[in-house]
C-alpha cells in the first residue's frame, strides 16, 4: 500500500488507542493528520468520522484508521461516503482480506476490544497488503451507489 499521510478520527471510546497508533506511526516515520477527538470527553464518532472522509475524499491524507468503542459506528459514517470503503477489523486477517479483495482505504479498530499488541499485528497487515485486482476491481466498482433501479 502506497501511505500518503494517514489520516486519523476516533471518539472518546478510541481515544487511548488512536494515542498507541500515533506512536506506532511516530516509530515507523509515517506522517499522520488527526481529525479528532482530542481528550477523552464523551462526544459524537460521526463528527470526527465524516471529518476523516472528507479528508481522504480531498486527496489530504491516505490511507485512514478509524476508531470508536465498537468499531461499528465510525464504520457506519465512513462508509456514508461515496470514495470510502472503510472495514472493521479485530484480527491481521480481517486486515488483509480488506486490503486485499475490498481496496479498503480506512482501517477501523474496535477500541474497546483489541489491545495495543493486536492493534499492531492489525495495522501491520493493512499497512503491507496490496490491492489484489482482477476479479476484485470487478466488484470494487459495484460498491458506489447509482441512480439505477
Amino acid at each position: 500500500m502506497e501511505i500518503k499521510t494517514v489520516g486519523l478520527a476516533s471518539d472518546h471510546a478510541g481515544f487511548a488507542l488512536k494515542q498507541y497508533v500515533k506512536k506506532y506511526l511516530d516509530e515507523r516515520n509515517i506522517p499522520y493528520k488527526d481529525y479528532g477527538t482530542f481528550t477523552e470527553d464523551s462526544c459524537d464518532y460521526p463528527d470526527f468520522g465524516h471529518a476523516l472522509a472528507r479528508g481522504i475524499e480531498s486527496g489530504e491524507v491516505y490511507p485512514g484508521i478509524g476508531i470508536c468503542g465498537s468499531g461499528e459506528g465510525i464504520a457506519m459514517t465512513l462508509n456514508k461516503h461515496q470514495g470510502i470503503r472503510a472495514g472493521l477489523c479485530w484480527i491481521p486477517e480481517v486486515a488483509h482480506l480488506i486490503r486485499q479483495h475490498n481496496n479498503a482505504n480506512v482501517l477501523v479498530m474496535p477500541g474497546r476490544f483489541i489491545d495495543n499488541d493486536m492493534a499492531k499485528k492489525i495495522m501491520d497487515e493493512f499497512f503491507s497488503t496490496d490491492f489484489e485486482g482482477g476479479r476484485h476491481e470487478r466488484r470494487v466498482k459495484k460498491i458506489p451507489l447509482t441512480s439505477e433501479k
